[in-house]
């Protein structure tokens, strides 16, 4: 049976050398564990990606250098074993028994000595450690330093309360399928399941669980009663206000989870669109547990000519490709596989996207365009210039300061994810 120590740092060397995507890595190696390890798997992964820059210091402090080529493996070995020390309730004994134990499995038994020391040197000045690597800003927030700068940049005040929540666990929240139940009736099933939550009216189709639970012990969960999807997100489809009978676009809608609200919300017609033909097989995996239909599509959204009928939508939800700058607690390894110059890419894309779906909708239609970034560039100014460029294109307020000079709503990592909105009617 694999080493769960040792596959954390395979993988993580998978992601943080090899720029894979973590969503990716950690299902392929749970394979290769039995079901009582898997969690403990996640939160080193987790772990080691939210407190990478720190690892990194302290391991520049107590290894005469860097363990490169062949032997970079067992340097997030040593990551694996420092955050358990500092950041697990492992035993300390356990913890540094078990990561040189793994050594072993990564058929490096030559290495113990060097492991076993480097963890022990860390015990011993655990504290003088600490605080060295807190006077270095990337370790003491733990973010790439071209991140913090823009945060700086755009929230002055507050730009620590974001660094702060992206290094928390995610809350879990659940969206009620309307169409089989409403969101009291639901929660009176959780009562009966034992499991604890908040309602908040703000979401009215949104539970918010007081810990995370498996999906096994949701009530009617296979049968479609529910999903797991943030409070932030649900808030794309209610937006979108879709009405019964219309003929409805979800651009880049992979995994489905605002196709199928939609879906839930009314009797539509909706084409969902997106350019990863393996993340589409999700979405029909997510319909057809709710028992839903839409049309799926495979093609890009700034190619309409390759895919699009000729029918114009009554609305579009143009969740655009983005920096996921907003959700970085659920996906820590956004900081170190994004770079900075992703953001004018992304924020280039972003605007082809817009200018070539815009003609898909019919005049007097709407459009909701979302990201679940927290940064200005693929946000309220990426509207601001579409509105500039775009003489038929009419800003429809959210809020109170839901201005033209600065449209849309952001919201921050907090008890939701991180998500923008704009929306917009066809003159």
């Amino acid at each position: 049976m694999a080493n769960v120590r040792a596959l954390a740092a395979q993988t993580l060397f998978q992601v943080v050398d090899k720029g894979q995507s973590l969503t990716a890595q950690l299902p392929y190696a749970s394979q290769k564990l039995p079901v009582k390890d898997r969690a403990l798997l996640q939160q080193m992964c987790y772990g080691v990606l939210r407190y990478l820059p720190s690892l990194e210091n302290y391991c520049q402090q107590l290894l005469d250098q860097p363990l490169r080529g062949k032997r970079r493996v067992f340097q997030f070995l040593l990551y694996v074993g420092i955050y358990q020390l500092q950041h697990m309730r492992v035993p300390a004994h356990a913890a540094v028994a078990e990561t040189v134990n793994a050594l072993k499995s990564l058929g490096a038994p030559g290495m113990k000595g060097l492991v076993n020391a480097v963890l022990r040197n860390f015990q011993r000045q655990q504290v003088t450690l600490e605080q060295s690597a807190n006077e270095i800003m990337v370790c003491q927030y733990n973010h790439p330093s071209w991140f913090i700068k823009k945060l700086q940049a755009a929230y002055p005040e507050t730009w620590t309360d974001i660094l702060e929540a992206n290094q928390q666990q995610a809350p879990m929240w659940l969206r009620v399928n309307q169409r089989q139940a409403d969101t009291v009736t639901y929660a009176k099933q959780l009562d009966q399941a034992g499991i604890d939550y908040t309602l908040d009216e703000s979401h009215p189709d949104g539970i918010l669980l007081d810990h995370p639970v498996d999906v096994t012990k949701l009530p009617d969960f296979p049968t479609g009663a529910s999903s797991v999807q943030d409070a932030a997100a649900q808030m794309a489809a209610r937006l979108l206000s879709p009405q019964d009978g219309d003929l409805i676009l979800d651009a880049c809608a992979a995994p489905g989870g605002k196709t199928c609200h939609i879906l839930e919300l009314a009797d539509a017609q909706v084409t969902a669109l997106d350019a990863d033909e393996k993340r589409l097989e999700r979405v029909t995996d997510n319909l057809n547990r709710l028992s839903l239909e839409a049309l799926c599509v495979h093609g890009l959204a700034d190619e309409p000519d390759n895919w699009w009928q000729g029918e114009q939508f009554d609305r579009i939800l143009l969740d655009v490709p983005c920096s996921a700058t907003g959700v970085i607690r659920r996906h820590p390894d956004i900081k170190w596989l994004r770079r900075a110059t992703d953001i004018d890419e992304l924020a280039a894309l972003q605007a082809k996207i817009l200018d070539n779906i815009w003609p898909l909708l019919k005049p007097g239609g709407t459009l909701v365009y979302a990201t679940c970034s927290v940064l200005p560039e693929e946000n309220h100014q990426q509207i601001s210039a579409f509105l500039s460029r775009t003489d038929d294109a009419k800003h429809i307020t959210l809020h109170a300061q839901d201005k033209v000079e600065q449209p849309g709503l952001q919201l921050l990592p907090g008890i939701t994810d991180g998500f923008y909105y704009a929306k917009l009617q066809k003159l």
